[in-house]
């Protein structure tokens, strides 16, 4: 396997910044709910670190679920747009308030599904956290509640997302250079 530092173009957004972005997020989150019980569904794989560091700012009562979704194919660079569950919910979502926590939304299509999905199940309330979000690269809408960073339309990787299931463990999001990236190494 490639060393990840043959191929980073640049740190995106570093450990500190992540740590403290995400000490903020769970302030927020903690002052919205208040006196209340929260279901916080990470999506797997890549929202992992992100809820794993999140649920620790956070001080209001909370469960914690996971799905997994797939909308690319192996070795695919970007969405199909063909959205699956590949494991679905063991909790009820119904008269709860959820928090659908996701590493990154690009397209919205995904994520766009995954809402849909689980307002037919009747939450008391529905909303998105995602550490990341690519807006230039929104196909569909998304409401987006919290948010951890901005960033351009760069292919990303680390402290959870992937290239091809690897790199997930670095803590720093950083960029590709696809130039300079070689699977097979």
């Amino acid at each position: 396997m490639q060393d990840y530092r043959t191929f980073l173009a640049e740190v995106l957004v570093t450990r500190e910044q992540l740590q403290s972005r995400i000490a903020a997020l769970g302030r927020e989150i903690s002052h919205d709910y208040q006196g209340e019980e929260l279901l916080l569904i990470c999506i797997l794989r890549g929202g992992v670190l992100f809820l794993t560091d999140l649920i620790r700012e956070i001080d209001v009562p909370l469960a914690v679920d996971f799905m997994a979704v797939s909308s690319y194919g192996s070795g695919a660079r970007e969405s199909s747009g063909q959205v699956r569950i590949t494991l679905d919910l063991n909790t009820s979502v119904e008269g709860k308030n959820v928090i659908l926590v996701e590493d990154i939304v690009d397209s919205g299509h995904t994520i766009a599904s995954v809402l849909d999905l689980l307002a037919t199940r009747h939450p008391k309330s529905l909303v998105v956290c995602t550490l990341l979000d690519k807006a230039e690269r929104r196909e569909e809408d998304v409401p987006i509640k919290y948010r951890g960073f901005t960033i351009p339309n760069k292919f990303v990787f680390g402290y959870g997302l992937d290239i091809d299931e690897y790199y997930r463990n670095l803590p720093f999001v950083g960029v590709v250079d696809l130039e300079k990236y070689r699977p097979e190494e």
